[in-house]
């Protein structure tokens, strides 16, 4: 992914329009319109405008309400392009300023409006869509990460990236949850409309490949066909070792060269993806089930779920002096663990959230522990906000996802209540999610558009709506 740039304020910061309690400079008692006016918007859905105006309404914090408002569609209103192809929908998704689709984060954007299908068709066609395009991105290239909708387009790498990199191809980091993403949707898809078409021969070629893939990156026998440089001075660009990274034992767990940040893993087993690869084998073997007959592939999904599953409870976790046994986040199969999070998600606090681990088991608790302190080297803490950042942004830049999935995973009032206040504060006066904030100064951040973030704010508020009103208030 591209590196960006600190932006060291906002276009309503500049005009005096900075925002903390929901009153600006000039004293009106409103906020200003920064939602994409409804001309230009990609997609409109009857559903999120009820639910919008509904949490508007009823929110006594103004500020979230309107916060919400901006957020939560952001992804339907700038980055979808919807068309029917073949006989079959199809949707595009782009993150917001880099145009190309990623696996991952396409899924992310699109998964909170799923409970809102069976009140909006068209909503309930646009996410079919979705998973149509990421089966033949799977199909394309199993081990790319994000790709472009012109399937002839040159990669913007094609100079600097050496592996095998083909047309339609926007970047080759192989990441996990890449293929896990997809599983996810398609299953949270089916699961609420009933909607067994997307079943169809392609995705059952695109999940063998899946499972394939997976069986290569387990490098019981060989290192694999996958391997991966890049000429740049980003240490977390490139993978080591001529391309296939450090050495791994093989013990069952999967190999991933890179994180969901797109950074280079430092020890080839990523913890909380292969956790997440549990899941989503899980989810496709109940896919396949669905489907019917594919006993086969139901077996080899299963029993690659339970290998993963056993590896990792013999090799992810480690003790640590303070905090007692925890989950590390990366490790080798000889000894050696990575210590630490990333705000990415698959992470170490997301794993409830992605339906891997209980969010009252101990190991958890205690590993949630580390990882909101200052023990975890990539959890940072300042006058304006303390989250859990990464290498991909660098030191002192919390991403209001980390935030965000510290609420979504918490059951602690005061706990979420504190995610919300600085959430709240973040936006620097945009009124919009950004990839990283300054710990000490809001209105240095990273990426202005970036439709994840955005999303997943919005699926954070409409829960505490659902569940904990009063902590709007």
């Amino acid at each position: 992914m591209k590196r960006r740039k600190f932006i060291q304020q906002s276009a309503f910061a500049t005009a005096g329009v900075m925002i903390g309690s929901g009153v600006f400079a000039n004293g009106r008692n409103q906020f200003p319109e920064v939602r994409t006016p409804l001309a230009q918007r990609k997609f409109n859905s009857k559903a999120v405008e009820k639910l919008i105006a509904d949490i508007r309404r009823n929110t006594g914090n103004k500020e979230i309400g309107w916060l919400f408002e901006n957020c939560f569609p952001n992804t339907l209103d700038t980055t979808v392009e919807f068309e029917m192809i073949d006989g079959k929908p199809d949707t595009y998704v782009i993150t917001g300023d880099i145009d190309a689709m990623w696996l991952r984060d396409s899924s992310a954007q699109v998964w909170p409006y799923i409970p809102l299908c069976h009140e909006d068709k068209d909503l309930q066609q646009l996410i079919k869509g979705v998973i149509n395009r990421q089966v033949k991105c799977i199909i394309k290239d199993p081990y790319a990460n994000a790709f472009y909708k012109d399937e002839k387009k040159v990669s913007e790498w094609k100079e600097t990236d050496i592996t095998d990199m083909k047309a339609g191809v926007h970047e080759r980091k192989w990441e996990i949850d890449s293929l896990c993403y997809p599983i996810r949707l398609a299953h949270g898809y089916i699961k609420e409309t009933g909607d067994l078409s997307v079943l169809d021969d392609q995705w059952v070629e695109a999940m063998r490949l899946v499972i394939k893939t997976f069986r290569e990156q387990q490098r019981f026998h060989n290192a694999g066909p996958y391997n991966f440089q890049r000429k740049t001075a980003w240490a977390t660009d490139g993978v080591p070792m001529a391309g296939y990274g450090y050495p791994a034992k093989p013990n069952g767990l999967i190999c991933s060269m890179f994180r969901p940040s797109d950074d280079a893993t430092i020890y080839p087993y990523l913890i909380p993806a292969n956790f997440f690869a549990v899941v989503s084998l899980q989810q496709m073997a109940e896919l396949f089930q669905r489907k019917g007959g594919l006993e086969k592939e139901i077996n080899e999904a299963k029993s690659l779920a339970q290998q993963v599953s056993a590896a990792l409870k013999e090799n992810a976790v480690t003790p640590h002096h303070k905090y007692g046994q925890i989950y590390a986040y990366e490790t080798n199969g000889f000894g050696s663990f990575n210590l630490m999070d990333d705000a990415n998600v698959p992470s170490l606090l997301a794993l409830p959230y992605l339906g891997a681990i209980p969010s009252t088991d101990k190991l958890y608790r205690q590993t949630r522990s580390y990882v909101l302190s200052e023990d975890n080297p990539f959890y940072f803490k300042g006058t304006k906000m303390a989250g859990v950042g990464g290498p991909h942004i660098g030191l002192d830049m919390v991403w209001p996802m980390s935030i965000v999935m510290q609420g979504l995973t918490s059951t602690d009032d005061k706990e979420i209540k504190n995610c919300l206040s600085m959430l709240q504060q973040c936006h620097a006066g945009t009124g919009f999610m950004h990839e990283s904030v300054h710990k000490d100064d809001t209105a240095k951040f990273t990426r202005k558009w970036f439709a994840w973030a955005n999303t997943i704010f919005g699926e954070f508020i409409w829960k505490v709506y659902r569940e904990k009103r009063g902590l709007l208030a």
